[in-house]
This record gives C-alpha cells, sequence and structure tokens, in this order.
C-alpha cells in the first residue's frame, strides 16, 4: 500500500518537473555598444529635461493662457520620439529665458559707462570727478 502510494506521488513529482521545465523561456544576453549605452541615456535625460519644463508653473500659466491644456501637452510629449524630444531639449538649452539679461544688462552699462569716461576725458561733460 505505502509503496503503491509512493509510486504515484513520484510519479506526479516527475510530471509536475517536466510540465515546469518546458514553460521557461531562455535569456538571451549580448553585448551592447558604449554608444547604444550612452544614446539611451541622453534620450533619457533629453525626455526629463522636457518635462521638468512642462512642469515648471511658470510654463503652465503660459500655456493656460494661450489656451493649452496642461494634461494634453504632457501626453503629446509623452507620445514624441526621441529624435523629437532631443530636438525639443537642445532648443530648451538655447533660447533665451532671461538668463542672458543679466549680461545684457551688465554691457550696456558698461557701455554706458565708457561713454560719459570719453566724454569726460573730452571735457564734453563733467560726470566724474576722477577725470579731472
Amino acid at each position: 500500500m505505502i509503496n503503491k502510494i509512493a509510486r504515484i506521488i513520484c510519479m506526479c513529482c516527475i510530471c509536475s518537473v517536466l510540465v515546469s521545465g518546458f514553460g521557461v523561456a531562455t535569456a538571451k544576453a549580448k553585448m551592447i555598444s558604449t554608444e547604444t549605452s550612452i544614446a539611451v541615456a541622453q534620450h533619457a535625460e533629453s525626455r526629463n529635461k522636457v518635462n521638468a519644463f512642462i512642469e515648471r508653473e511658470d510654463v503652465q500659466k503660459i500655456m493656460v493662457g494661450h489656451g493649452v491644456d496642461v494634461e494634453e501637452a504632457k501626453m503629446r510629449v509623452a507620445s514624441l520620439t526621441d529624435a523629437e524630444v532631443a530636438e525639443i531639449a537642445a532648443k530648451l538649452d538655447t533660447m533665451p529665458a532671461g538668463s542672458g539679461a543679466v549680461g545684457v544688462i551688465v554691457g550696456a552699462a558698461l557701455l554706458v559707462f565708457f561713454v560719459l569716461l570719453i566724454t569726460d576725458l573730452l571735457d564734453l561733460t563733467d560726470v566724474f570727478p576722477f577725470t579731472k
């Protein structure tokens, strides 16, 4: 009796091992190039940059002011290809967004200073007392 039960348990174990072995897929790994790895990282970085830009509160206010739904814009950005996202991210880096204003203001101030200095040295104006 015990021999018959042991034989049934052994047959069940053998069947379960055989059936479970057929469903396992083999993994195929291969080397990827450095260029591929860098490209994937750059695509992810570009997508994060564009998404962070859209998440900014001031950008969302401007979008709403122009009648653009913020959620729809996010969905459209998510549907862009990697090349399109990379192009937009590159434009975000080069677009003047107020960061160049400091340079313009300093340049204008220096220009006014030098014009006044030269006119003071030529005795056309009397702005700076140290030019006498």
